[in-house]
């Protein structure tokens, strides 16, 4: 409660601090991108994705080499978002963002590959619908604004740069995405800004956020599913803090890390008293990531690592939760968690120096990842989670708000000793503003 109190005090007298403002206003435009509509905006991004696989769907009940070799075909739209701002007046800011992801949400059946296979009925078509961003913001100066609201946890280099003409495949990298919350979005309080001017400078933003649900953490993907909004209120008791750093020291050159820090996880459980007198659960998760672009190639790196405290503690009640708990009671749920990769593309139209040649990109991507990178207590970890994979395709910029995608995926699981898993993929996509005003 000191912490909330604080947090809200704090803002109060920084909306108040009129005295530094109009020194800065004009470089506080520069920066963010409040300065390319004079009233509102509404636009969003969407995908469309159809692949080609020789593998079941799924690896763990399939078959004791992994998954099973089965030629099937899907298609999907992954996401849509719409997204909007309006300005009350070039100081207070309203953002929103909605994603519709799967085609929503409704009443269906669906195969329950965790439970060998059951039928269940679902109160959801496959996705659901999910308020992602709705936020107030403060423009104060270029190197401090507030923001207060629902907003994107800013941990990884997807979560931070989540829109589908900000990577190359077909679907996001799957390393960050199988480990923790994608898109990530949470409630809290938001200091951000910019530290020194052109090339040199340093972008910042510090998060107060709900913390995430020792409930939901699992041995197939970490904390993937640990991110609260089940019910109508989160626990604030234990929440997040987190910690984003961006440097753009060389032209075309962005490189930026971030930290993620909950006290105890356990406090923070659909039923508080779930994980009394077990110590605390602390986690942690660290990253790493960088951009290179110029005329002639534009490329990726990320590296993320979590770890979590007492997992062996968590996995022996997360094991007996109840079946009606809605979370996968899979265990043993890992001490480490870790993710890296990086990927590579040529801008053909730049090697050509054509006016006239199409926005082609061929690319390569490499990822591995593993969600039981390392065990605690007496628990053995589960080999056909560690995954590495080649991805190769092109990127076909038909407009600056359009992109076609190909690529072929490669997966080897558990390093060789289970099946390896293929995929070719073809999608387009789109991002960008629908109307401004």
């Amino acid at each position: 409660m000191k912490r909330i109190i604080a947090a809200i005090a704090a803002m109060c007298c920084i909306a108040n601090a009129n005295a530094q403002e109009s020194k800065d206003n004009e470089t506080v435009q520069d920066v963010y991108p409040y300065n390319t509509f004079e009233k509102w905006r509404i636009g969003g991004y969407s995908e469309l994705v159809a692949a080609f696989k020789d593998y079941g769907s799924n690896r763990f009940f399939g078959h004791s080499d992994g998954n099973v070799k089965e030629n099937r075909s899907t298609i999907a739209i992954p996401r849509a978002t719409i997204a909007g701002d309006y300005k009350f007046n070039s100081k207070w800011i309203l953002g929103m963002e909605v994603e519709f992801e799967a085609g929503g949400v409704g009443t269906a059946y669906e195969l329950e590959n965790t439970e060998n296979g059951e039928y269940e009925t679902e109160i959801e078509k496959g996705g659901e619908v999910a308020l992602e961003q709705l936020h107030i913001t403060r423009l104060i100066n270029r190197a401090f604004n507030v923001r207060v609201g629902h907003m994107v946890v800013p941990v990884g280099l997807t979560n931070s740069h989540h829109e589908p003409n900000q990577f190359f495949g077909t679907v996001r990298p799957e390393g960050e995405t199988s480990i923790i919350p994608c898109t990530w979005h949470e409630t809290g309080l938001e200091f951000f800004g910019t530290i020194g001017k052109g090339y040199g400078r340093f972008d910042y933003e510090a998060q107060i956020v709900s913390g995430l649900n020792a409930n939901g953490f699992d041995r197939n993907s970490w904390a993937l599913g640990a991110k609260q909004g089940k019910f109508e209120q989160d626990n604030f008791t234990n929440p997040g803090y987190v910690l984003r750093v961006d440097y753009k020291g060389v032209p075309g050159l962005r490189i930026g890390g971030s930290i993620y820090y909950c006290a105890n996880v356990g406090g923070n459980a659909d039923k508080t008293q779930t994980y009394d007198g077990l110590g605390k659960m602390p986690v942690r998760i660290y990253n790493i990531d960088g951009q290179y672009k110029n005329r002639y190639v534009e490329a990726r790196a990320n590296m993320l690592y979590g770890s979590l405290t007492n997992s062996h503690v968590l996995s022996a009640k997360n094991g007996k939760l109840s079946n009606k708990s809605g979370y996968t009671r899979l265990t043993p749920v890992a001490h480490n968690a870790v993710s890296y990769g990086g990927e590579v593309g040529l801008k053909i139209a730049g090697l050509t120096q054509s006016e006239n040649c199409p926005d082609i990109i061929p690319f390569v991507r490499y990822e591995y990842y593993n969600p039981q990178e390392k065990v605690s207590g007496n628990y053995t970890a589960e080999e056909r989670l560690k995954t590495s994979m080649w991805v190769m395709g092109a990127n076909w910029r038909a407009t600056p708000n359009i992109v076609v995608k190909a690529d072929y995926t490669n997966r080897k699981i558990g390093g060789g000793k289970y099946n390896s898993e293929n995929e070719f993929a073809i999608g387009v996509a789109w991002t960008g503003w629908l109307g401004v005003n």
